[in-house]
């Protein structure tokens, strides 16, 4: 793929957000060695403006989110809309939370951009046959303990990069803003899975998802459930495919969450079940509830998956 250019636009996208600091109610701070820290949740409220911010950097500024009310068993909920013309960059190569950040006393999966510069995921980064090679970068990172110059130090040797040329954006899962950048990968969870189901996700031309905004849990690890159950059991993701008919007939009966045995109660009582170890569960659970498969070639639809608004309604408002 052409280098898209995603840690120039996420960098433009994150002065923005500088310049608006006091309207998304956000901090933004450098550390000693020159890079920035922006805070949309850790020591600051942040908010939904500040979510959708962090899911802007996230996606490398190639992806569309709004606000919008989603219909789920006849009721209207709050929600997420997400769209991209660059699936497979904008969601794999930046968005897809899929570097640990782990120098000594610091643990965070990093998003974003920088990935792609980084490309520490080699396997991945090989089949998406896509890279860039930009002077500074940005990373997105969900938890509670904001970076400091030994994590910046030991990124920047990661990405090849001096730390004055860093962007780090963080907010926590139990955040408003932390709950929009996630509920916000529901295209990207079906791209994860179908690459897991070893599919060639940069055949896939543009998408569309949409899943339900969670209220802010109390703790994040229920706020974790209740994010990973919005698109478990309330995403619904349209994807454009180069592929023909038999391909995605096949691809879309395996594609949704409901495929997997973990499937039917809330991802805080599954991940219990597992005696919280994320590693245990099916891999194959992680996928939005509802799909469309369009086939570029020959314009035909395959549709699967369906959404279950009790598990949905336990997870969100009766814990």
């Amino acid at each position: 793929m052409t280098d898209l250019g995603m840690n120039e636009r996420a960098w433009s996208l994150a002065d923005q957000c500088v310049a608006r600091a006091a309207e998304l109610r956000i901090a933004v701070h450098k550390l000693a060695s020159g890079a920035r820290v922006i805070d949309a949740g850790v020591e600051v409220p942040g908010g939904f403006a500040a979510g959708r911010a962090l899911a802007d950097l996230c996606m490398g500024g190639l992806g569309h989110i709004t606000f919008a009310p989603v219909t789920i068993d006849c009721e209207e909920w709050p929600g997420v809309h997400v769209w991209t013309d660059h699936p497979a960059a904008a969601c794999m190569a930046s968005q897809y939370a899929g570097w640990a950040i782990d120098p000594d006393g610091f643990f965070a999966m990093g998003s974003g951009p920088l990935r792609a510069k980084a490309r520490v995921e080699r396997e991945l980064f090989g089949k998406l046959g896509y890279a860039e090679d930009p002077a500074r970068g940005v990373l997105v990172l969900e938890g509670r303990t904001l970076p400091t110059d030994a994590v910046a130090a030991w990124v920047a040797g990661k990405a090849g990069v001096s730390p004055d040329a860093l962007t780090f954006a963080i907010a926590p899962t139990a955040s408003l803003a932390g709950g929009v950048q996630v509920v916000a990968r529901s295209i990207e969870t079906g791209l994860h899975k179908m690459d897991a189901l070893g599919f060639d996700v940069t055949r896939v031309v543009s998408a569309m998802g949409t899943a339900p905004l969670p209220p802010t849990a109390r703790n994040d690890l229920r706020a974790i459930g209740r994010t990973n159950d919005c698109v478990l059991y309330g995403g619904r993701v349209r994807y454009d495919v180069r592929a023909d008919d038999a391909e995605l007939e096949s691809l879309a009966a395996r594609l949704p969450s409901s495929t997997s045995g973990d499937y039917g109660t809330p991802f805080h009582d599954i991940f219990k079940r597992y005696d919280n170890d994320f590693y245990k569960i099916d891999p194959m659970l992680f996928s939005p509830a509802e799909v469309w498969l369009t086939s570029a070639t020959s314009g035909r639809t395959f549709h699967a998956g369906r959404l279950d608004a009790d598990v949905l309604r336990r997870s969100l408002f009766e814990l």
